[in-house]
């Protein structure tokens, strides 16, 4: 089964375009998968988004890429509304399907009593609660990339002439605060006496209204801005400012303007789940901890068109600190609280 209920929005074409050059990017260059003695786990993902949306889509190239390696048969649905989440997934646990991924910041409370349903079916789902033995057959993850985040602050923080830096985010739940505040601490590394204007958007995937929101930001004086959501990449591109990008590498689309990108790879959190799962010994836990830059779950994507305009300090900076993080000898703090307050 696969919900084919796209989002009208402008610019989906190009997205599918790129998310298809991530997974051959991905198919090329991540952890080598685990084999599994046995036959294919199937698997379900359940989006509230279209998986070119940049958080889904890290799941959704993961899948796809444990499905090329034969590890897992997969199917989804997307755009799927928060009122209809645990209908799809008792629809899918009804079917057989042995592991359910996907998103659930919105539904937490009703996935919860689904899950208790489906004793035999393992939920692998995102989530800003931690996990809870009470729900034994539910394992909880997020992008926990603030490494990432604080190093792509560092080349911004040396790349703004004005120390004007705007950032534009959905929604000011811990998995966004947490990336911003890494983001900002990086800054400031390079550039002390930085200003931030924050604002939020209300949608996960409403391109138009971000682009909106990153005028308006441009208007007041910023010279860089922090691409949380689709749509400010291409405000920062017709303004001719530079631009962060967030989970995925956009750069290609925006090779003037994309300086370098905090990118989550989704491939250790389902490797770990499906392992477990062949072992019989899935169980209640928190898989955000793969999404940490020592165990391979994020990473600061290549300069690509602006190797050589970076400064040298600043990428020395960088080597030196991804280094320590790597080693466990530098650690990233992570702050859930909203910052635009």
């Amino acid at each position: 089964m696969r919900d084919r209920r796209l989002s009208p929005h402008s610019g989906l074409i190009s997205r599918r375009g790129l998310m298809k050059r991530s997974l051959a990017a991905a198919a090329a260059t991540s952890l080598p998968l685990r084999a599994f003695a046995q036959d294919p786990i199937s698997v379900a993902g359940i989006y509230t988004v279209p998986v070119e949306q940049q958080w889904v889509s890290r799941i959704h190239i993961a899948a796809e890429a444990a499905k090329a390696a034969g590890q897992i048969t997969y199917t989804f649905s997307e755009n799927t509304a928060n009122t209809d989440y645990p209908r799809v997934m008792r629809e899918y646990a009804e079917s057989g399907v042995k592991l359910i991924v996907g998103e659930v910041f919105g539904v937490e409370t009703e996935a919860r009593e689904v899950v208790l349903d489906y004793p035999d079916t393992a939920f692998l789902l995102g989530s800003s609660l931690p996990a809870d033995p009470e729900y034994p057959n539910l394992a909880v993850f997020d992008n926990y990339i603030q490494d990432a985040s604080y190093l792509s602050g560092i080349v911004a923080g040396a790349m703004t002439q004005t120390g004007k830096i705007g950032m534009v985010g959905g929604f000011p739940i811990p998995e966004v605060s947490r990336l911003m505040h890494a983001f900002m601490a990086g800054v400031k590394e390079t550039r002390p006496d930085a200003e931030f204007q924050v604002s939020f958007i209300g949608s996960w995937f409403d391109p138009p209204n971000a682009k909106e929101t990153a005028f308006a930001m441009i208007e007041g004086g910023v010279d860089m801005i922090y691409a949380e959501r689709f749509g400010v990449s291409d405000a920062a591109m017709e303004k001719g400012i530079l631009a962060i990008g967030n989970v995925i590498d956009t750069q290609s689309e925006y090779p003037k303007t994309v300086v370098a990108s905090a990118l989550w790879h989704f491939e250790p959190t389902l490797q770990a789940a499906l392992a477990n799962i062949a072992a019989d010994a899935f169980k209640a836990d928190n898989y955000g901890v793969f999404s940490f830059m020592k165990e391979g779950g994020c990473s600061l994507a290549p300069l690509g068109t602006f190797a050589g305009k970076v400064p040298q300090g600043a990428l020395d900076l960088v080597t030196e600190r991804e280094a320590a993080i790597k080693a466990g000898t530098f650690v990233v703090e992570i702050n859930d609280t909203d910052p635009s307050i």
